[in-house]
């Protein structure tokens, strides 16, 4: 029976013999670095790739220290070390010992060859934000569905805030459908206007996988949003495109929730600061021109408005007694000619004729009959005299 070996054993053997090769001892390795990671002990942590592989890395500090330059994900570098095996998970990767730069990394290049074209058009500049709605009725939030991210918003928002209101748009935050979906949330909100803040969310992650964020097509549909965006993309490190575009960058997307809905008690504690600030300077307003009136009794500044004001009184008591006089004239005046057009009228009246013995006839229709003319056999006239009618037939 052929002899059984521990897993352990196994890769023991295997670290044996990468490190009995000396190609492998002594190796130079050209790559870009992705997934980077600085850890607090000084060590680096990173991943080296080129178009079609990868292979991990770690620099230990007495090496990293001697680095002058700070590594950063999509940067083009030259590491020279020892390819060995990291026994406990059966992984081989490279202990650097040195590293130098060689360029940026295509997709790093890509992003700032962006930036620098968006930036020169004027798409980041301040005067383009649009002001963030204070507690906004309704929150648009554009992340995946399922993920910490969604949770996270709805967690810190509820906490800080009652009345939250969120409407979800689904969409990629990974992958080559990245910008395609987001710009079809931002089209679908701005269509709908149906929010008043629009988030962009997602989690933390490598250069790459945030890179479906440095779109340019999804840069100009944020910038002409109709609706302000919030980008909250990656951690507070990591930077996008989507970030210098947005009205406002947060962080993370709990600090987007944080952003959008304050505090209630800040609110309210606020609001009763500024009650008891504005009744403090209205009682001290009123205080300083109750001083002021008193100062003024007191000198003899007090006398001339009230000698003003008596002067006033009388002068206008005077217009009045002028006024009235004037207005009395005018009034017998139209009364005396009132008067003599009533006399005129009067004795051009038809009533004053008729008082004088001659009547007026009328036919039926109450026409005045003029001429013998105007009139046949058996009309009927009414002959009007000054104390009444007299109802006639001709004959």
């Amino acid at each position: 029976m052929d002899k059984i070996y521990t897993v352990s054993q196994i890769n023991k053997y295997i670290k044996l013999i990468f490190d009995k090769d000396e190609f492998l001892n002594n190796i130079s390795i050209s790559g870009e670095i992705t997934n980077f990671k600085a850890h607090y002990t000084g060590h680096f942590y990173f991943t080296l790739k080129d178009d079609t592989s990868t292979i991990k890395c770690v620099m230990f500090k007495s090496f990293a220290s001697l680095v002058k330059f700070k590594p950063q994900d999509g940067m083009k570098v030259t590491i020279n070390g020892q390819v060995s095996v990291f026994e406990r998970d059966g992984t081989y990767q490279i202990y650097c010992k040195t590293m130098t730069p060689d360029g940026l990394g295509d997709l790093y290049l890509a992003y700032e060859q962006l930036k620098k074209k968006l930036q020169l058009e004027g798409l980041f500049n301040p005067e383009h934000k649009k002001q963030i709605p204070f507690l906004p009725k309704r929150v648009g939030v554009i992340t995946s569905r399922t993920g910490a991210v969604i949770r996270d918003i709805i967690n810190v928002s509820t906490r800080r805030y009652d009345k939250v209101d969120l409407l979800v748009y689904p969409a990629a935050v990974q992958g080559v459908n990245v910008s395609s979906t987001v710009i079809k949330g931002l089209e679908a909100f701005n269509k709908l206007n149906n929010v008043d803040v629009i988030i962009i969310a997602r989690g933390g992650g490598s250069f790459e996988d945030l890179f479906g964020f440095n779109d340019e097509a999804l840069a100009r549909k944020i910038f002409e949003s109709n609706i302000p965006v919030i980008s909250a993309v990656g951690h507070e490190t990591d930077f996008t495109i989507c970030d210098f575009v947005s009205d406002l960058r947060a962080p993370t997307p709990s600090a987007a929730a944080e952003l959008v809905y304050p505090q209630y008690v800040d609110i309210v504690n606020k609001i009763l600061l500024n009650k008891k600030r504005n009744l403090n300077a209205i009682k001290n307003y009123i205080e300083r021109r109750r001083q002021y009136v008193e100062r003024l009794k007191a000198s003899k500044l007090e006398k001339v408005p009230l000698d003003k004001i008596n002067k006033y009184r009388m002068l206008i008591d005077s217009n009045i007694k002028d006024g009235y006089n004037i207005l009395k004239l005018r009034v017998e005046k139209y009364k005396s000619k009132t008067i003599q057009c009533i006399t005129k009228l009067d004795a051009l009246s038809p009533l004053k004729t008729l008082t004088r013995g001659y009547s007026v006839v009328e036919n039926e229709e109450r026409k005045v009959v003029k001429s013998i003319k105007d009139v046949s056999k058996d009309d009927r006239l009414n002959i009007i005299l000054n104390d009444g009618k007299i109802k006639v037939i001709v004959d």
